[in-house]
């Protein structure tokens, strides 16, 4: 496996995933779920190279020793390393869930060299003021025990804090993640585990107060992809969070929750691909 320098000298992981001539670098979210679950992004990997780092303590790369090195905010200078260990003048990310965090952190820190960015499913109300409609989205689910019983899941979090007490509790969750819960969502949950030591590290930095308003100042386009039954992130501020850049657009994919390559895996190819070609 690749690997490259970090910020602070560490010893960095990346897998290549597909033979494309135009490399594309991938984030996964979790946050800090092992990149496996991204697959090849519905096809993605066919005519692009994908580039997709471990993030600090997932998979092979290493825990920092300073805790604060693993937050979104100081990753992004990892991300930045990477990028010039590439050889790229200018970089295209794709970002999933919380991965998003973390590309955000860097078109704030690293606006120059970013060339288009892709936000897939992402977090938004620490960024936008737009009510959560998580709430709407989740009561059209009563009457299903299956989402009854990750909803619940959700709101009481995990039983057990240590390793394998939070994967089995992102287990129980799984289903909240989908618009259905059929055999594909069910083998795709089973995916790329998720380390709890750098979920914590991921978190222990809040990245500053004046982020949303840097958004303003990014010259590059980014495209938010939405699933409209995503009841993880809600879909009206995830909506809202592209009009805080100035060439930000929206991809709202139908039947579909916080995993539209794996839910409506032609929908979101032919939006992504559309905006990648423009």
């Amino acid at each position: 496996m690749p690997t490259y320098e970090g910020s602070d000298g560490a010893t960095l992981h990346y897998e290549i995933v597909g033979s494309g001539t135009e490399p594309i670098i991938v984030l996964a979210g979790g946050a800090a779920r092992h990149p496996t679950y991204l697959g090849d992004l519905a096809g993605l990997g066919e005519r692009r190279t994908l580039i997709v780092p471990h993030l600090r303590g997932v998979g092979r790369s290493p825990m920092p020793v300073v805790e604060e090195h693993g937050s979104m905010w100081a990753q992004a200078a990892d991300i930045e390393r990477l990028r010039i260990h590439l050889g790229l003048e200018r970089v295209v990310l794709v970002a999933h869930s919380a991965g998003t965090r973390l590309a955000i952190a860097y078109a704030a820190q690293f606006a120059e060299p970013l060339a288009r960015m892709v936000l897939i499913t992402p977090p938004a109300t620490y960024l936008v003021d737009e009510a959560s409609d998580t709430d709407v989205l989740t009561q059209r689910r009563r009457g299903d025990s299956v989402f009854e019983s990750a909803f619940a899941a959700l709101s009481a979090g995990p039983a057990v804090m240590d390793e394998a007490g939070y994967n089995a509790w992102q287990q129980q969750t799984a289903p909240a993640g989908y618009a259905k819960w059929g055999a594909k969502e069910k083998a795709h949950a089973l995916v790329g585990g998720w380390s709890l030591a750098a979920t914590q590290a991921y978190f222990s930095a809040a990245p500053p107060d004046d982020l949303a308003s840097r958004l303003g100042h990014i010259a590059a386009p980014v495209l938010v992809v939405a699933g409209a039954e995503d009841c993880l992130t809600g879909l009206n501020p995830v909506i809202a969070l592209a009009t805080l850049f100035p060439a930000g657009s929206t991809a709202v994919i139908e039947k579909s929750g916080h995993y539209p390559w794996v839910e409506q895996p032609v929908a979101f190819r032919q939006a992504v691909e559309a905006f990648l070609d423009a």
